[in-house]
This record gives structure tokens, C-alpha cells and sequence, in this order.
């Protein structure tokens, strides 16, 4: 009796959602279009950072070799934006990240999905509407920090900010507005501001390329002393050392994969188009399409400003807060500051927005899941957006960005990002080598042309679900040597505990990896790589979903695993504050799912429905 309690309850944190993607009727608006979703990805993820972090990067971890670090980076981030991209494909409703787990690997896993997101997006906004509040201040002389520092200082230092940011709330309050007043004049001025964006880098990288020099790629260990000798007459060994030895690469390669760790986290804001799932016209192709241009155009604009930079002067002479003034006034072009104002501003404007957008979304799928509250998912029948959701988002982001400063927190974004695109990937990984049955969790999402053309094949390979199939029996030869074309239980199965079995050993990797190396920990991280490896062959023996869909992650099952691999490993390297904030978040979650989730859950309900008509129809048919 124990048992079938435990195992009850273990179905109940593994449900399922159940999702008809043929079923076109949305409570929200559908009137985006591709480049409305290109715009809101390019916004997103081309914020602030494209104007300070390229200086950080070229002059304390790769040089002039930063393009490569961008590079690798984009690479690495292309990883998880394809297996969003298949799930945009796949199931085109709104929820991203939250939904795709759900519909996969379960509602426990999905409700820490959508927590964490929620998390992200709530510090994302509040830290993003203060940048833009100093940003602006800087610009017109620090008149509202003085008169804040003067007026209104608070004093709990570790705990509040030096001063209430009204400012920064201010922001807040205009785009939850513009957020509650409709999606489409929300999309229309995010087009604006990253237009302006977009122009505004253009002239950085043109200018770059006019006034900059090639040998500022090649200098040498004497032009670092000379240079460093000039300014200062203190003992320049140690400040030569510091600066590497010069040329293209001058920290080595070290540096470079140094610095494209730093880098990935300037890729992280597209998965903000895989909300908008419901809002799109043909979200099956514009959602792939908008987050893979996305991803394109922001290496682009990245890779040209960082080689802008380090071509306009030396790279260890680069500001690392404000690098493009300082270069455009190396360069004696002090004009260009007042564009690059211009530009920063639009770039804060449209993050801001970029991290506001997939909030209430997140919080309106879950509470139509019933694993919030219920009344969360209420929607503006005049304007078609969530808009309590809207309101409350907007409202938690502004007291946290009026009261706190926000950067201790800001590390537990990247533990809930990097946790989605875990997961996604994962996802991908399962669900490519699953059974098609004809009462799946949710119907594949197929485009209007391969549904017409396949129609009769669909119908035939949906009746041979129903027949019943020979005992597969579980043994070496099945596993490495499967004559089967199509996917079965069995093989599903296979993929299902060789995924556990990959994220486990992924794990402990990158554990290892950031302790202090020896002969032991070096051991054991080879024989876990070639497990590794040794599964991943498991997996690419077993047959792959013929389902047709207009998008698919190319290379499986490698490319999941790379990406899995990525995300982990840099979380692992995150600190243990951050891991310590982020149970006590999760501790908060956890309460308020097994209080309120888990019993309101409409995926409950489901299940329980077909429980009693199951009981029914087995009482019918004893009685006959």
C-alpha cells in the first residue's frame, strides 16, 4: 500500500502535459511577424554589454584575439538556439523553456524551469532599468545621484542600495504600460530602438575600420613596456606580464577560451522569442528563423565592435567601463561620443524591454497550468496580453530595482538560464528517438504542406500504434545493433536512461573541473568522458523519429550533448553564494508548489478524468 502511494506521487511529480498543436485558437494576439521577432532577439541579446564588455574582455583575457573569443562563443550559443528552434517547430504555444519541459520530462521539472525563468527575468529588469538610470545620469553630470545621495540615502549597506533609483522605477512603470497596451505597439517600438541600435554599431565599426591600424594587432612585448614606461616610471616587469606578450593572441589560447566563456553570456536573451509562441503568424518557421538570424546578427555586431576596438588602439590601453569613448577619443574623434550615447541608451531600452516581454508570458503559462495561481492568467479580452501577469512582473521588478543594487544577485540570472537551455537540450535529445503513438502528450507540429502530403501515411502509422507489438526483451545486441527504422518503447527507453546518464556524469565533470587538479580527480574525468562517449554511440545506434517537422537540430545526438555540456560546465563555475541564493529560491518554490501547484494542477484534473472513465469502462465490461 506504501509503495503504490510513493509511486502514485512519483506520477504525479512526472505528469505530463498534454498539448494539441492542430488547434489554432489563442487567448492572446497573434500579429507578429518574423522580423518583429528578429527585432525582439536582436534587442534582447544586443544590450548594454556590446558597448563595455568588449574592452573588459580584449584587455584583461584574449587581445586582439577576442574575435575568437565572440566566435566560440557564438558557436557555443547557436548549441542551445537550435534545440529552442525545433521546439518552436515542435510545440508552438507560449510558455518557452517551462513548456517544452513539461511536455517531455515532466511538471516538477517544468514548475523549476518556469521558477528559475521567472527569477531571471525579474533580476534581468530590475538590474537592466538601474544601468539605464546611471546611464542616463552619467550623460547629463550625476545631478540625480547627487540629489538622491543628498536626499535620500538609505543606510543598510550589504543589504539596500545607497539611494532609492525613483528613475529607475520610472522606466518600469512606461514599459509595463506599453507591454499591457498590446504586444504589437510593443514590438513596433522595440523595432525602433534596435534599428537605432543597430546603426548606431554600424558607425562604430565603420569608424573602427577607417581611423584604426593592423599594427595594433601585432605589437610587441617592447611596444607593452614602451608604452607602459611612458606613463608611469614605476617597475613596468609586472605590468608587462600583465598585459601578455603581445601580438594577435597575447594571453594564449587560455585566454581566449577565457574570454568566450565570458562572452556566451552576451548571447543569452533570445530564448525570449520562444514565448511568443502564441503571438506569431506560423511560429513553425518564424520562430526558428527569428532566433537563429538573431543569434547571427548579434556575432556580427559583436565580432565588428570588439575588432573595431582593438584596431583603434592598443589593446591594453582600452577603458574597461566606457571603451568606445575612450577609443573614439584616442583617435581624436570626441564627437562620436554623443552616437555612442545615443546607441547605449536605445541598447538598454530594448534589453529592458528584451527581459520584460517573456516575463508575464512565463507566469501566464504557468498559471493556465494551474501551478500558480490561478488568477495570473487573466487576459485583456480588448488588448489580447496577460495583463495581470504584466502588472505584477512589472511592479516586483520595480520594487527590487527601487530598493536593492542587485549585483550580488545578478550571477542567480545565468544559473536559471543556463538551467533552461540545459533542459531544452535535453528535451530535444529524448524526444528525437521517441515512439510516435497516437496518444501522445502532444500532436507534432506540422506545417500545412507536409500535413497534406503525409496525411495517409500519418493515419496508417497512428492505426499501428494500436496493434499490439511482441515482447522486446532487453539485451546487449538490441542496444548496440538495433535493426529496427522506426523507434519503439524499448529504444525510447534506451535514450531516456542513456540522457539521465550523460547529465550525471556531465555533472560531475565539471565538478571536478573546478577543483585543484590531480592524478586521481584526471582519472576519473577521463574514464567519465569516455562513458561519455561510449553512450552518446548508444544513442546514435538507436532509430530517430521520422516525424516531419520544419525545423530540426542537425548532428543529433552530438550537438544536444555539446550544449548540455557548455551550460553546465559554466554554472559549475559560479560561486557558492550564488548556489546558496539560489536554494533558498528554490526552497521558496518548492513551498509554493506542493502547497498549491501539484493539487490545481489542470494536468491533474486530466488524469483523474481519464482514471474514472477508465474505472467505468472496466466496470462495464465485467458486468458483461
Amino acid at each position: 500500500m506504501e509503495c503504490q502511494k510513493i509511486t502514485n506521487f512519483g506520477n504525479q511529480l512526472l505528469r505530463r502535459k498534454n498539448v494539441d498543436c492542430t488547434r489554432e485558437d489563442s487567448r492572446l494576439s497573434r500579429c507578429l511577424n518574423t522580423f518583429d521577432l528578429v527585432a525582439l532577439g536582436v534587442g534582447s541579446t544586443l544590450g548594454a554589454g556590446v558597448y563595455v564588455l568588449a574592452g573588459a574582455v580584449a584587455r584583461e583575457n584574449a587581445g586582439p584575439a577576442i574575435v575568437i573569443s565572440f566566435l566560440i562563443a557564438a558557436l557555443a550559443s547557436v548549441l542551445a538556439g537550435l534545440c529552442y528552434g525545433e521546439f518552436g517547430a515542435r510545440v508552438p504555444k507560449t510558455g518557452s523553456a517551462y513548456l517544452y519541459s513539461y511536455v517531455t520530462v515532466g511538471e516538477l521539472w517544468a514548475f523549476i524551469t518556469g521558477w528559475n525563468l521567472i527569477l531571471s527575468y525579474v533580476i534581468g529588469t530590475s538590474s537592466v532599468a538601474r544601468a539605464w538610470s546611471a546611464t542616463f545620469d552619467e550623460i547629463i553630470g550625476q545631478h540625480i545621484e547627487k540629489f538622491c545621495k543628498k536626499y535620500m540615502t538609505m543606510d543598510a549597506p550589504g543589504v539596500l542600495a545607497k539611494y532609492p533609483d525613483i528613475f529607475a522605477v520610472v522606466i518600469i512603470i512606461i514599459l509595463t504600460g506599453l507591454l499591457a497596451f498590446g504586444v504589437k505597439e510593443s514590438a513596433l517600438v522595440n523595432k525602433v530602438f534596435t534599428c537605432i541600435n543597430v546603426l548606431v554599431l554600424g558607425f562604430v565599426v565603420i569608424s573602427g575600420f577607417v581611423k584604426g591600424s593592423v599594427k595594433n594587432w601585432n605589437l610587441t612585448e617592447q611596444d607593452i613596456y614602451n608604452t607602459s614606461h611612458s606613463i608611469s616610471k614605476d617597475n613596468q616587469t609586472q605590468e608587462e606580464k600583465l598585459y601578455g606578450v603581445g601580438g594577435f593572441m597575447p594571453y594564449g589560447w587560455k585566454g581566449v577560451l577565457s574570454g568566450a566563456a565570458t562572452c556566451f553570456y552576451a548571447f543569452v536573451g533570445f530564448d525570449c522569442i520562444a514565448t511568443t509562441g502564441e503571438e506569431v503568424k506560423n511560429p513553425q518557421k518564424a520562430i526558428p528563423i527569428g532566433i537563429v538570424a538573431s543569434l547571427l546578427i548579434c556575432f556580427v555586431a559583436y565580432f565588428g565592435v570588439s575588432a573595431a576596438l582593438t584596431l583603434m588602439m592598443p589593446y591594453y590601453q582600452l577603458d574597461t567601463n566606457s571603451p568606445l569613448p575612450n577609443a573614439f577619443k584616442y583617435v581624436g574623434w570626441d564627437g562620436a561620443n554623443y552616437a555612442v550615447a545615443v546607441g547605449s541608451l536605445c541598447a538598454l531600452s530594448t534589453s529592458l524591454l528584451g527581459s520584460m516581454f517573456p516575463m508575464p508570458r512565463i507566469i501566464y503559462a504557468m498559471a493556465e497550468d494551474g501551478l500558480l495561481f490561478k488568477f495570473l492568467a487573466k487576459v485583456n479580452e480588448k488588448r489580447k496580453t496577460p495583463l495581470i501577469a504584466t502588472v505584477t512582473s512589472g511592479a516586483t521588478a520595480a520594487v527590487m530595482a527601487f530598493l536593492f543594487d542587485l549585483k550580488d544577485l545578478v550571477d542567480l540570472m545565468s544559473i536559471g538560464t543556463l538551467l533552461a537551455y540545459s533542459l531544452v537540450a535535453a528535451c530535444v535529445l529524448v524526444l528525437r528517438y521517441q515512439p510516435e503513438q497516437p496518444n501522445l502528450a502532444y500532436q507534432m507540429a506540422r506545417s500545412t504542406e507536409e500535413t497534406d502530403n503525409n496525411e495517409s501515411v500519418s493515419t496508417s502509422e497512428s492505426q499501428a500504434g494500436f496493434l499490439p507489438e511482441e515482447e522486446e526483451k532487453f539485451f546487449f545486441k538490441a542496444i548496440l545493433c538495433s535493426t529496427d527504422s522506426d523507434p519503439s518503447k524499448f529504444s525510447g527507453s534506451v535514450v531516456n536512461i542513456s540522457t539521465f546518464v550523460i547529465g550525471f556524469l556531465i555533472v560531475g565533470i565539471c565538478i571536478l573541473t573546478s577543483l585543484e587538479p590531480n592524478i586521481l580527480i584526471n582519472t576519473v574525468q577521463i574514464i567519465a568522458a569516455i562513458l561519455v562517449v561510449t553512450i552518446i554511440f548508444i544513442i546514435r545506434k538507436q532509430p530517430e523519429s521520422k516525424t516531419k517537422l520544419s525545423f530540426k537540430v542537425p548532428f543529433l545526438p552530438f550537438l544536444p550533448v555539446g550544449s548540455i555540456f557548455v551550460n553546465v560546465y559554466l554554472m559549475m563555475q559560479l560561486d557558492a553564494g550564488t548556489w546558496i541564493r539560489f536554494a533558498i529560491w528554490m526552497l521558496l518554490g518548492f513551498i509554493i508548489y506542493f502547497t498549491y501547484g501539484i493539487w490545481h494542477s489542470v494536468e491533474a484534473s486530466y488524469t483523474a478524468s481519464a482514471e474514472v472513465e477508465r474505472n467505468t469502462d472496466t466496470g462495464s465490461d465485467s458486468c458483461k
